[in-house]
């Protein structure tokens, strides 16, 4: 019999039969990914880049010295389906005084961090107190400064590697010898699903890759390998990039390569002035060791290019059971 307390609770709860899937990547990309994810996994794993240095994730890892928060915040967030006063907070904003453009949630992963003595704990602590349907693992225990070859000269850090007009050939984290936390590495390991992106080429999804030890975990992962191409290109670091040279940057800097599954938008799509449409041809993708799936998932409501939630989940679990 079902009980009332039953029923409300059963709108939060992932389907214990649903695959176990692993989210790599940052930004409002990977925040749009797990809201999909949760429409058919039976475990999410969030791994989430810690070289973010600008805005208020900058502020506080210059000032304290932790794990850059921003994109575990959005994570933890788009984890959590149901408003409360703890989501309320977390996705609050100041915009005056000493904490102006600074997040309170982020300050929040600060103060638990202070407490607990590591970011880790205090990622899992505050998924607890948002009843997150999911775990958000930094991929690594420390911070990293992201480097970056642009048309041959040297940028340093991850917000100016975004703003940064030109081709990227090289991309490196310092310390290089940051190893991924062991947490990463068993999700990894037990994944049915690794869903990478979609998010900024560069400075997410690559550089969560770049820690020691993760992209060969995803090679050796049993788990079917997929890749959600961006819609748009990236005024910045990826300006005039097609689809094929994203797969191309994802083996030549990480080494992470076919087979697998590559999630390409079809249909419609309103482009801003001065990108392009990010598109790739099946006989591309075959030529790098993937193979496309071509859908409508793109959010037509939204006020810039972003993946639909409900109509990426529908492609994902299809791809996931085998149906496409």
């Amino acid at each position: 019999m079902i009980t009332q307390t039953e029923t409300a609770l059963a709108p939060l709860l992932l389907d214990p039969q649903g695959p176990a899937v692993v989210a790599i990547g940052g930004g409002h990309g990977q925040a749009a990914a797990l809201e999909a994810i949760q429409t058919y996994a039976g475990d999410i794993t969030a791994l989430v880049s810690v070289a973010d240095d600008g805005g208020s994730s900058g502020r506080l890892l210059a000032g304290l010295g932790i794990p850059p928060p921003g994109d575990v915040r959005r994570c933890l967030l788009a984890l959590t389906p149901e408003p409360s006063m703890w989501s309320e907070l977390f996705a609050y904003r100041f915009a005056e005084g000493d904490v102006a453009d600074h997040s309170l949630g982020n300050l929040i992963l600060a103060a638990l961090t202070d407490v607990f003595g590591d970011f880790a704990t205090a990622v899992d602590s505050a998924a607890r107190m948002l009843g997150a349907m999911g775990r958000v693992v930094p991929v690594a225990e420390k911070p990293v400064r992201l480097k970056a070859i642009v048309d041959g000269r040297e940028v340093v850090g991850q917000l100016q590697i975004a703003r940064s007009r030109g081709r990227i050939t090289d991309l490196s984290i310092e310390p290089t010898d940051t190893e991924a936390c062991q947490a990463a590495l068993e999700a990894v390991a037990r994944a049915d699903q690794i869903v990478i992106g979609p998010g900024s080429l560069y400075t997410s999804v690559l550089a969560a890759l770049k820690v020691q030890m993760l992209a060969p975990a995803v090679l050796a992962s049993a788990a079917q390998r997929v890749f959600v191409l961006n819609l748009v290109t990236q005024d910045g670091e990826t300006l005039g990039l097609t689809g094929a040279d994203h797969l191309r940057a994802l083996k030549d800097q990480c080494g992470v390569e076919g087979p697998g599954v590559v999630v390409v938008h079809d249909g419609d799509l309103a482009v801003p002035p001065g990108l392009s449409r990010v598109d790739l041809g099946p006989d591309e993708a075959a030529e790098l060791g993937w193979r496309i799936v071509r859908a409508d998932v793109a959010d037509h409501d939204a006020d810039w290019p972003a993946h639909d939630p409900v109509k990426l989940g529908t492609v994902l679990e299809r791809l996931a059971k085998g149906m496409e």
